[in-house]
């Protein structure tokens, strides 16, 4: 075959190729074109009875950092890292920032919390403060903070037509959460959470699942047995 009889074909292929990236770019948040790079800054607070106020020691605080890559039909989440730590004696806690590298055509999520000790109501959705409608972005804004000071975050509009637009703004104290004492059976069983991703991340998150499991033996008085352990 003469390869003047093929040069059609080629260049229609190519043409599609070229129309099908186009369309992934345009549909591709422009974030996700900083190619390989994901960072998270450090993240630190202090957890309270919200009560009384005093310092909650020994509550889990754990850290999930995930990230958006392009499928065949839509977009999907992926956890790409999970570190956790424990509050001392002053209820204060420390991760430090966390950077990576991730593959094109992927972009970063706002990294999520979840705050936990048993007997109290855990975080995010049993806490008292703060308020329960910050946005992921805020709450990255509200833990990066200095601890204690009180100042106003904004959130600001993602849509690439109205990105940096503001959408709301709140006064808070930065870092400073409040988890209410649990006084039933019942609230402690609508609290209690459990372990984030799949069984391949459990290794990272030993201490949530110590809390988990003595919750567990504590609402059922039985033995927690295997339950969250990663053979």
């Amino acid at each position: 075959m003469d390869c003047k009889d093929i040069k059609f074909p080629i260049k229609l292929i190519i043409g599609f190729v070229i129309a099908i990236v186009f369309s992934i770019i345009v549909a591709t948040p422009s974030h996700a074109f900083w190619w390989m790079g994901y960072h998270k800054p450090a993240f630190k607070g202090k957890v309270i009875d919200a009560e009384t106020k005093e310092p909650i020691e020994g509550a889990v605080v754990v850290v999930v950092y995930s990230k958006k890559s392009i499928g065949i039909a839509e977009s999907y989440s992926v956890t790409i890292n999970v570190r956790e730590t424990l509050t001392d004696k002053n209820g204060e806690f420390y991760i430090p920032s966390y950077t990576t590298i991730i593959q094109p055509l992927s972009w970063e999520e706002w990294a999520s919390f979840i705050i936990f000790k048993p007997g109290y109501g855990s975080f995010p959705n049993w806490r008292v403060y703060p308020p329960m409608n910050l946005s992921l972005s805020v709450l990255e804004d509200f833990f990066s903070g200095e601890v204690g000071k009180e100042g106003e975050i904004v959130e600001r509009s993602q849509i690439p037509s109205l990105k940096g637009e503001i959408l709301d703004r709140w006064k808070v104290t930065f870092g400073v959460v409040e988890l209410p004492k649990l006084k039933t059976r019942d609230e402690r069983i609508k609290a209690k959470p459990a372990p984030v991703g799949a069984p391949s991340d459990w290794k990272k998150q030993k201490e949530f699942i110590k809390l988990i499991r003595q919750e567990w033996q504590y609402l059922t008085g039985e033995d927690p047995g295997d339950l969250y352990i990663n053979k």
